[in-house]
C-alpha cells in the first residue's frame, strides 16, 4: 500500500518562509518523480513543482519560480519544497504526489497516481 505523508505546514507572516516535507512507503521511492500540487478553497488543484527520480532535474510553476525549491532525499524516501518570501495568494492546502513514471516532468494532476491528504499554508498579510 502507497502512502505518502506531508507536514510542515502552518501559519507565516508574508515574506516568511515554510519547509513542507512529505514521506513515502510502499514504493520504490527512488523510481518515479515526485510532485507538489496546492489547492485554494474554491479552486482547482495546480502545479507548482516537479522533481526528476534522482533529483537532478526540476520544474516550476512561473509564479513559484525564485521562491520554491524542491528537493529529495531518496535514502529516506522524502521529498521536500522549500518556500521563501512567501505570499498571501500562496495559501492553500499543499499535496505531494507520485507521478506514474519516471521521464518528463508533468503538471497535470492526472498523470500522477497516488497522493498525500495535504498540509495547510496559510500566508498572513
Amino acid at each position: 500500500q502507497v502512502q505518502l505523508v506531508e507536514s510542515g505546514g502552518g501559519l507565516v507572516q508574508a515574506g516568511g518562509s515554510l519547509r513542507l516535507s512529505c514521506t513515502v512507503s510502499g514504493r520504490t521511492f527512488s523510481r518515479y518523480t515526485m510532485g507538489w500540487f496546492r489547492q485554494a478553497p474554491g479552486k482547482e488543484r495546480t502545479f507548482v513543482a516537479a522533481i526528476s527520480a534522482s533529483g537532478s532535474r526540476s520544474y516550476y510553476t512561473d509564479s513559484v519560480k525564485g521562491r520554491f525549491t524542491v528537493s529529495r532525499d531518496n535514502g529516506k524516501n522524502m521529498v521536500y519544497l522549500q518556500m521563501n518570501s512567501l505570499k498571501p495568494e500562496d495559501t492553500a492546502v499543499y499535496l505531494c504526489a507520485t507521478d506514474s513514471t519516471n521521464g518528463l516532468l508533468r503538471t497535470r494532476t492526472r498523470d500522477y497516481d497516488y497522493w498525500g491528504q495535504g498540509t495547510q499554508v496559510t500566508v498572513d498579510s
